[in-house]
């Protein structure tokens, strides 16, 4: 059994309206990404959903942005978020 060095962060994040607690990887193959649990972090990756996103993005990249934008402005828990995560 391969024990790895877990330094990941505990953040906040959104499911659905609610907020509940993440991990944001350091290290593996989802460094910088906000996961649920630890583990996914140094999960493999799953090439055909890789190449599903990537096309969707493609197709959808610009009004993806836009979405996503509006709701980080106007969503509340989004707004509650925002201030969780901020650094103190």
């Amino acid at each position: 059994m391969i024990i790895q060095d877990i330094t990941e962060k505990q953040v906040w994040g959104r499911k659905g309206t609610k907020l509940v607690r993440k991990y944001r990887c350091t290290s593996g193959t989802r460094k910088g990404r906000t996961v649920s649990k630890i583990s996914q972090c140094f999960a493999a990756p799953d090439i055909k959903k890789k190449s599903q996103m990537k096309r969707l993005r493609a197709r959808l990249g610009a009004k993806m942005v836009r979405k996503a934008k509006k709701t980080k402005r106007m969503n509340p828990a989004s707004k509650q978020l925002k201030r969780l995560n901020k650094r103190r």
